[in-house]
């Protein structure tokens, strides 16, 4: 069972990326202030959830989140600073969207910038063990899919329909036969095609 919260009796945002190790689109994140008792037997890694129970689990956290916002660095922009950087900044973006000011923050990973001197702690796996994270891992993955999905229907040669952006071997086919779209990451580019093929959930 995942934990609430890293630090209880406050409200805590729990942060998540999405994206990161994408060829194509933006990195997406989310920051998400629960309910102290809120659970769900769907909520956990986003990666670990089918499409239609990622849907099932964005509503229930839409609905009953005391706080929860989006926030994303387009491809350009992780062509010019680093995708590391622009996935804090999307973290930090998704921070500066909540209706509410959050008092601490729990991050997925191992590393994060301060964010207007609120306190934060890191944790690897952090959205399979605290219920906070995994709920920005959902949202942010579910908006990214979205987006995703309407870029496809600009660029269905691609087939980010089905690999969202990530290097599977009809995604990396496409990019031999047409090219690279202008939402492709420049800074990713596949040298000599030679590249790890992901799978990706769908």
């Amino acid at each position: 069972m995942l934990k609430s919260c890293i630090k209880k009796k406050c409200l805590e945002a729990g942060l998540d990326e999405a994206g990161r190790g994408c060829l194509s689109g933006p990195v997406y994140a989310a920051a998400v202030i629960l309910p102290p008792r809120f659970n769900h037997p769907l909520l956990r890694d986003s990666k670990t959830l089918n499409y239609n129970e990622r849907q099932i689990i964005r509503g229930e956290i839409e609905k009953k989140a005391i706080a929860f916002a989006i926030g994303f660095v387009d491809e350009l922009t992780i062509d010019r600073i680093n995708i590391l950087q622009a996935s804090i900044q999307a973290m930090h973006n998704s921070i500066s969207n909540l209706s509410v000011i959050p008092e601490h923050l729990a991050v997925d990973g191992n590393y994060f910038l301060p964010y207007n001197n609120i306190p934060f702690q890191t944790a690897i796996k952090g959205d399979n063990t605290y219920r906070n994270i995994a709920a920005a891992s959902i949202l942010a993955k579910t908006y990214r899919d979205d987006f995703m999905l309407s870029l496809h229907e600009q660029f269905p040669q691609y087939h980010w329909n089905y690999n969202k952006g990530y290097a599977t071997k009809s995604h990396v086919d496409a990019i031999k036969k047409y090219g690279f779209s202008p939402y492709h990451r420049h800074s990713f580019r596949i040298k000599s095609l030679q590249l790890q093929l992901l799978e990706p959930t769908v």
